[in-house]
């Protein structure tokens, strides 16, 4: 028999040990400071969120494979008074890409298909446009494809409206041409990770929602994570989306996208915890995903890309970042890692406006600071490249009357009605701004560019229209 003071003895023993251990596991940043001076900073990175009536966003600061910090700040519902955790499921926007990339990569692995695969193989339906594209330029964004979501947004759709992934799939097979040549530039397209979603599932016989949670998800312990192709599927945990007004108003901001490929996945910080953790100890796979994951793009000239499979390769005051950050209606998000320090932040945001990325790194200066090195902005600004000299383009009312008129999209299947008011070209379609002449027969409004064509006879026949990640698209004139 165990006397009193002897057990007291074994007890105090224990605690010591578990002392020691603790102590010993721990992260050398969180030593060198009180936790409490640490996180106190941190949390008032969010103090403007962390608030009863807000929406806002969840955390989780990992190091060496553990969490050292995470917290919410706000709320997942102000309907329920439901506050955001580690375990509130968001919308993660194009940060899912990178899932998307691990199961191309995966199926890769198995024989399902081939990186080098002509896109064609697998999608008879995408126009040959007379140069090959393949699987891994849309990977790196250099295929060259027209961006659906703008295009939908030019033909006048709600992107966040219901729509199949047939919808998506015919708007981008109805394009008669693209941006550029493949391989020729990069420019982020939401098309490609779209058909690669396509690929999957016409390449293994499972969709990407069921071969990402039989490959990634389940294997991992995700288990609220996945894909959501489907806008009827209920979300347990969910944060509802939401947006500030400049007077500071807040409204829902949900929406029935369900998409997937470009973006699609619900998860949590809890979960991409475990997503983390796998980049420096693959457990999917036989063996190099991650690596595979790192290969960044080359163009046809032979310059190397930042972008890699879905992830960001670059820098952040001197130290090494691999990164990708997403947004959809109400919804932010950025998983920050830096690698060479084994730790990543993740910040997952239920309101928009609202910037995770550089939250994220605010919260990096704070436990990096002794690593991270301040940047100066250069003493001799760099000489200015000489601007040729552009004619004046100042159309009066009668001038611009020869814009004015219905013109039709084929590749849109839209049309744009142009009429003059107060001296300005407007469209009937979109915002009441007014277009500004820039060059003659050109005109812009924020993002959208119009480049008037004139037939033989000098008449305006067409305009072109470049919209950033949409280029040439064609509008022909219907009216006399």
């Amino acid at each position: 028999m165990i006397s009193m003071s002897a057990t007291r003895y074994v007890a105090l023993a224990a605690i010591l040990s578990l002392a020691l251990a603790v102590q010993a596991s721990a992260p050398a940043f969180a030593q060198e400071k009180p936790a409490t001076e640490v996180t106190a900073k941190v949390d008032k990175i969010f103090a403007q969120l962390d608030l009863p009536n807000s929406p806002g966003c969840a955390l989780g600061v990992i190091k060496d494979g553990k969490f050292v910090y995470r917290r919410g700040y706000g709320m997942a519902s102000l309907e329920y008074d439901i506050p955001l955790s580690s375990e509130s499921v968001f919308y993660i926007g194009s940060t899912s890409k990178q899932f998307v990339s691990a199961s191309i990569l995966l199926a890769a692995e198995q024989g399902h298909l081939s990186l080098d695969d002509d896109i064609r193989r697998h999608m008879p339906e995408i126009p040959d446009y007379g140069e090959t594209i393949t699987i891994r330029h849309l990977i790196h964004h250099t295929s060259g494809l027209r961006d659906y979501l703008t295009l939908w947004s030019l033909a006048g759709e709600n992107i966040e409206d219901i729509h199949s992934a047939d919808d998506a799939l015919q708007m981008i097979a109805r394009q008669k041409a693209l941006n550029f040549g493949p391989g020729d530039e990069y420019l982020y397209s939401n098309s490609g990770y779209l058909l690669l979603s396509v690929i999957v599932e016409r390449a293994t016989g499972k969709s990407l929602r069921e071969f990402s949670e039989e490959n990634i998800f389940e294997p991992l312990g995700m288990e609220h994570t996945h894909f959501h192709d489907d806008h009827t599927h209920p979300i347990k945990n969910r944060a509802i989306g939401h947006f500030r007004s400049s007077d500071g108003s807040i409204a829902l901001n949900m929406s029935n996208f369900s998409q997937v490929g470009s973006g699609g996945v619900y998860t949590s910080v809890d979960d991409l915890f475990l997503w983390d953790r796998n980049f420096y100890d693959n457990q999917l796979g036989e063996g190099g995903l991650i690596e595979r994951m790192l290969v960044r793009g080359v163009l046809n000239d032979g310059d190397t890309l930042s972008y890699a499979a879905a992830l960001q390769v670059g820098e952040y005051k001197g130290l090494r970042t691999v990164a990708h950050g997403g947004a959809l209606g109400g919804y932010r998000a950025q998983l920050l890692r830096f690698p060479d320090q084994r730790f990543s932040v993740i910040c997952l945001c239920n309101v928009a406006p609202t910037n995770p990325t550089g939250f994220a790194r605010q919260v990096a200066e704070i436990y990096l600071s002794d690593q991270l090195q301040d940047r100066e902005a250069p003493t001799e600004a760099a000489a200015a490249e000489p601007v040729a000299a552009v004619e004046s383009f100042k159309p009066d009312g009668a001038r611009l009357a020869e814009y004015a008129g219905e013109y039709y999209s084929e590749e849109l299947d839209v049309t744009w009605r142009f009429f003059v008011e107060d001296d300005s070209l407007c469209m009937a379609e979109g915002p009441d701004t007014p277009f500004a002449p820039t060059v003659k027969d050109g005109f812009r409004r924020g993002g959208l560019v119009l480049s008037f064509i004139r037939g033989d006879g000098g008449q305006v026949v067409a305009v072109k229209v470049d919209a950033g990640r949409v280029r040439g698209i064609g509008f022909a004139r219907r009216d006399g």
